[in-house]
């Protein structure tokens, strides 16, 4: 009852207030749970098996395999015409890497993202992954792409807002050198594939959507070794730097709780 009269006050004021259908029942929660469970396993999966010589469609066919005889289904396939089970991002690859026949090789970078479906509850984690010994400057995008994600979810607390996350991020990556891609972010996830709210990696505190416990979302900071600016190929959803400069990804599945944040992905 606190908490809806303090959210009554803030949405009469002009704050932008989540609405009830972003608050996901602890029945939903659990379903989201043992989802995100699953796609990392499928990430400890590819973990043990990766390696300079292998394919991204390779990497396509373990996930594919692995997520069927678990009983679940791959969110990516099909979904909106997206023609693989997983999305394989190498080097320059900001997103949406579509899996193929081209052999990763020592020094490369790689994001694997999966998304699994349980029971109907959508589970959605990102990893990178260094290929036999990458340069220095790969390995450092790769640690400090990860530190922006773990500092994003020290901001998840009831009643601060997805700016604060956003700051924290890319605060920490101007920081160190490096760039916040601006034109895609997290997002809410659990019953469909992509909800609201979007959650930006850039830009100023006390700004975007209030949070409130049991909202559930992703957050998933893609930074850049050079610009943050981006292109899309022209298969419609390989997205790539537009420098060439690297880029990295992690993310995480979150619940905001009474306290802060859980991690339902790890």
């Amino acid at each position: 009852m606190e908490q809806d009269a303090r959210l009554e006050q803030l949405q009469a004021k002009g704050y932008p207030v989540p609405g009830r259908e972003l608050i996901k029942t602890e029945q939903q929660i659990d379903g989201i749970r043992r989802a995100c469970q699953l796609s990392s396993q499928i990430l400890d999966m590819v973990g043990q098996r990766i390696r300079a010589g292998v394919t991204t469609n390779e990497i396509n066919q373990w996930v594919h395999e692995y997520t069927i005889q678990n009983g679940a289904i791959p969110a990516c396939l099909n979904y909106e015409g997206f023609p693989k089970s997983v999305c394989t991002s190498p080097n320059n690859v900001i997103c949406h890497g579509i899996p193929n026949n081209n052999p990763l090789e020592d020094g490369d970078i790689i994001n694997v993202d999966v998304t699994s479906i349980v029971d109907g509850f959508y589970g959605d984690v990102s990893r990178m992954f260094l290929i036999g010994d990458p340069a220095r400057e790969a390995r450092e995008l790769v640690q400090i792409a990860r530190d922006c994600l773990y500092l994003g979810i020290e901001q998840v607390k009831p009643f601060n807002r997805i700016g604060d996350i956003a700051y924290a991020i890319e605060q920490y990556a101007k920081q160190h050198g490096f760039s916040v891609v601006q034109d895609y972010g997290g997002h809410g996830v659990g019953v469909n594939f992509h909800e609201e709210p979007f959650v930006q990696h850039y830009g100023a505190r006390e700004n975007g959507m209030i949070l409130v416990p049991n909202m559930v979302f992703t957050i998933e900071p893609m930074i850049n070794a050079g610009s943050y600016k981006c292109k899309r190929l022209k298969d419609g959803w390989t997205t790539v730097t537009v420098d060439g400069s690297l880029s990295a990804q992690w993310e995480h599945t979150v619940r905001v709780t009474e306290t802060g944040a859980e991690i339902l992905s790890e």
